[in-house]
């Protein structure tokens, strides 16, 4: 069997279950997505790893400039021109602050925090690191608003002698009962968002640079954890987000994983939210992860063995026309795999297969 042959009987097998009037009759549309991925550094040695794994597209990390605490355009071209050599362009960058870590060990809080005077010097910092990323011709940053990070209990077995990353709400014990941000509410997370889309959004909007951010990984109870009401893991939550601003580069780093996460029921809720956010432009940036579980009790797992359908997820991203990257995010571990090179090469491969599937229909 050829990959013709094998991608229109994989998609059409797919399509023939997906919700009737998902499909769109009387037009072929293509899978504009393309493999990508995120991980660094973005040195010749790991452009020469997605190059042999064809991955072409990336969240490039270029250097930065210590005293301006962003990297300047002369720095940002240079990791594009770095990518080039190795036929691979750089789609999108991430700030060394806004990052998925845990407030109590971050480095630069004041925004999380709402800490004035300092909190607007780093939203001055993220600005100017849009204006040169206009410059430069960088179209996308992906970014969090995280207070705690990315909460996990431990680890899972897994096949091959893998283990997975594993969250389970019922055993979770955190250091202490608070973070150094004290009691945090919906309200309060709500306001210190909004003053911040207030002030990026625009220079966004100026510089046409897409900002994506990156849901709450997991999603907590409304009553917090440490304290803290994680706005951003409900697709409630997530919907109000895209309300807040007005703009066509104001959208999300779609982590098809976390947003699982969020669900009870992921296998057969996650195919319409992705077609809602999708829908209306606002995924700038796909995590194609897969979980086994459920909102509060899941496992991250390798693409092909979770609830998600994966084949059935890359029709809903070609059904909405998504034309950005489609990356790997954490993979599972294994002590052969001190890196995840392995698992990273396995999810190109499965990805990569997926839209050609797609893209045969």
């Amino acid at each position: 069997m050829n990959r013709r042959e094998f991608g229109s009987i994989t998609a059409a097998a797919a399509l023939a279950q997906m919700p009737a009037g998902a499909a769109q009759s009387g037009s072929r549309k293509r899978a504009l997505m393309k493999l990508g991925c995120q991980s660094s550094p973005t040195n010749d040695q790991r452009l020469q790893f997605f190059a042999r794994h064809s991955v072409r597209n990336i969240c490039g990390y270029p250097e930065e400039d210590k005293q301006l605490g962003y990297p300047s355009v002369e720095q940002l071209v240079a990791v594009k021109e770095r990518a080039a050599k190795w036929g691979v362009s750089v789609d999108m960058v991430a700030p060394s602050f806004l990052a998925s870590s845990h407030i109590d060990r971050t480095e630069r809080p004041a925004i999380m925090l709402a800490q004035s005077p300092e909190r607007d010097r780093d939203i001055e910092r993220l600005q100017n690191l849009i204006r040169n990323c206009g410059k430069a011709g960088i179209p996308a940053v992906k970014y969090n608003m995280s207070l705690l990070g990315v909460l996990r209990t431990g680890r899972s077995p897994g096949r091959g002698g893998a283990t997975y990353s594993t969250w389970r709400l019922k055993e979770a014990k955190p250091e202490r009962p608070l973070t150094r941000a004290g009691k945090i509410t919906a309200d309060m997370y709500w306001e210190r968002i909004q003053y911040f889309l207030d002030k990026v959004i625009p220079v966004a909007d100026e510089y046409k640079v897409r900002m994506a951010c990156h849901p709450h990984d997991p999603g907590v109870p409304p009553e917090g954890y440490q304290g803290v009401d994680a706005v951003l893991g409900t697709v409630d939550g997530l919907k109000k987000f895209m309300s807040l601003r007005k703009s066509t580069f104001h959208g999300f780093n779609f982590c098809q994983g976390t947003v699982s996460e969020m669900l009870q029921d992921p296998g057969r809720e996650i195919l319409e939210v992705i077609r809602y956010f999708g829908s209306r432009q606002k995924i700038f940036n796909v995590h194609f992860r897969n979980i086994r579980g459920k909102r509060d009790d899941f496992m991250e797992v390798y693409p092909d063995e979770g609830d998600i359908d994966f084949v059935k997820a890359m029709l809903v991203y070609r059904e909405v026309g998504y034309p950005y990257m489609m990356m790997p995010d954490h993979v599972p571990n294994h002590p052969d795999d001190p890196r995840g090179n392995q698992a990273f090469a396995f999810a190109y491969g499965y990805i990569r297969a997926l839209i050609q599937a797609a893209d045969q229909l």
